[in-house]
């Protein structure tokens, strides 16, 4: 993959550049002589030990540097609708932005649009905070993404608003060839404000995807950040979901993961607690089965006192699928007071399903309340044959058991009808039935 994609840049590298958001193209360079002087990651490299992405990245992709739409009528596609939210809807098909020429209004002044249309209508905006929470340039991942990305979305809460109706993002994968999909997004929060971003990742065809997106959030003092990522795709795809957060003073992000179906997966989440007071909650259910591949890793930086940090991470494999959890919480020298805590709790349901987990905790202050923990184990046979006494068939018991074992990441989330809609998709999943959503395309 690297020597491709240092071809395209270098090939394409007029082409490219003209048809991408202004602000993209100043970073290119840097990113490609960082690509071209470092070492691609593999397995042997600390930060993607248990990475799934290496062994679907031989593949001639392509990349949509024309921009095209494929022809898709958005209207018959994205009927994506979560009952009892009356959520403000935009897209991406693949990684063009569906959303038209201008900013879509969420209330008081807030409006989510695309990168290109922001670097021209709300340049001063986009010049002051992109780039300030992503590090780490050098690596592999975040060149490529630097190195070809085009577009993406730009969410703008200013001072004091709550956007009360979330903002759900349908990401949609359709193209009819093998494809690179790399896009880049920017949440801003001004002090005070809040927004629930929910995340919905799909793919229509049995083409090969892989799907780089790197989102940059800033929130400021006292702003809320809620997001809820909810990934069903099919067996060719391959995703890539980077995250970078800053958090200023008595802020709050609660972030949740859920991974119905997919192929091989890694959400890569980087939070630095900048402020005074901040908090944070990261957790997510993760459900794999026969090969699929999957893997969170997640680092959480605390640079100053008094702040917060819970991560609560739930995996439920089958047949002969992987899954990874790499978690560090680093507390600096100055961060006194600081309160966080790491879990990960795994139930193996086929002997051949693996579970790779590694806590770490990096403390350099010594007024700190801080712990982790991981475990992995079967269904409780006691409790079944408990159920079962009681009239309770074999597939109900064990139905209930893994409902009640994740019961307590998804009441975290804001929404309670966003949480019925994740209870029902979760036991569709686990009964293997369709997790398609009504009047939804995604079967």
């Amino acid at each position: 993959m690297k020597n491709q994609v240092l071809e395209i840049y270098k090939s394409q590298k007029e082409l490219l550049c003209s048809r991408s958001a202004s602000i993209f193209n100043d970073g290119r360079d840097e990113a490609y002589e960082a690509l071209k002087a470092n070492e691609f990651p593999s397995t042997r490299t600390e930060a993607y030990r248990y990475c799934p992405l290496f062994d679907r990245m031989d593949c001639e992709w392509g990349v949509n540097l024309h921009r095209t739409r494929f022809g898709i009528k958005v209207q018959d596609m994205f009927r994506c609708a979560i009952p009892g939210i009356k959520a403000t809807i935009g897209y991406m098909l693949n990684d063009v932005w569906g959303g038209g020429d201008n900013d879509i209004l969420l209330g008081g002044g807030a409006f989510v649009c695309s990168m290109r249309h922001a670097t021209v209508a709300h340049t001063e905006l986009v010049d002051k905070y992109y780039g300030k929470a992503l590090k780490d340039k050098d690596d592999a991942f975040v060149a490529i993404n630097a190195l070809l990305v085009q577009d993406g979305f730009f969410v703008y809460v200013p001072v004091g608003v709550s956007v009360t109706a979330p903002l759900q993002m349908v990401n949609m994968l359709w193209s009819g060839n093998d494809m690179l999909v790399i896009n880049r997004n920017l949440v801003v929060l001004e002090r005070g404000a809040s927004l629930h971003l929910i995340d919905c990742d799909h793919s229509m065809d049995e083409n090969r995807y892989f799907a780089m997106r790197t989102n940059e959030v800033i929130v400021s003092d006292n702003a809320s950040f809620s997001y809820t990522s909810m990934e069903s795709t099919r067996p060719s795809v391959t995703n890539l979901r980077r995250f970078a957060v800053s958090q200023a003073k008595d802020s709050r992000v609660n972030m949740g993961s859920f991974g119905i179906s997919n192929g091989a997966t890694r959400n890569h989440i980087e939070i630095d607690l900048n402020g005074e007071g901040a908090e944070t909650w990261l957790g997510g259910v993760l459900l794999t089965r026969d090969t699929e591949r999957s893997e969170n890793y997640t680092i959480i930086r605390h640079h100053v006192s008094h702040g917060t940090s819970n991560e609560l991470y739930k995996y439920i494999l089958d047949g002969e699928s992987r899954a990874g959890f790499s978690g560090r919480i680093v507390v600096d020298h100055g961060a006194q007071q600081t309160v966080s805590y790491q879990t990960n709790r795994n139930v193996l349901l086929s002997e051949n399903a693996r579970i790779m987990g590694r806590p770490q905790l990096e403390i350099y202050a010594d007024d700190v309340k801080c712990g982790h923990g991981a475990t992995t184990g079967m269904l409780d046979e006691a409790a079944i044959f408990y159920m079962r006494q009681r009239g309770i068939g074999l597939d109900e018991a064990r139905m209930l058991l893994l409902q009640a074992f994740s019961a307590d990441v998804i009441d975290h989330i804001d929404f309670p009808a966003l949480q019925d809609r994740l209870r029902i998709l979760i036991e569709k999943r686990l009964r293997n039935e369709s997790v398609g959503c009504v009047n939804c395309l995604v079967k």
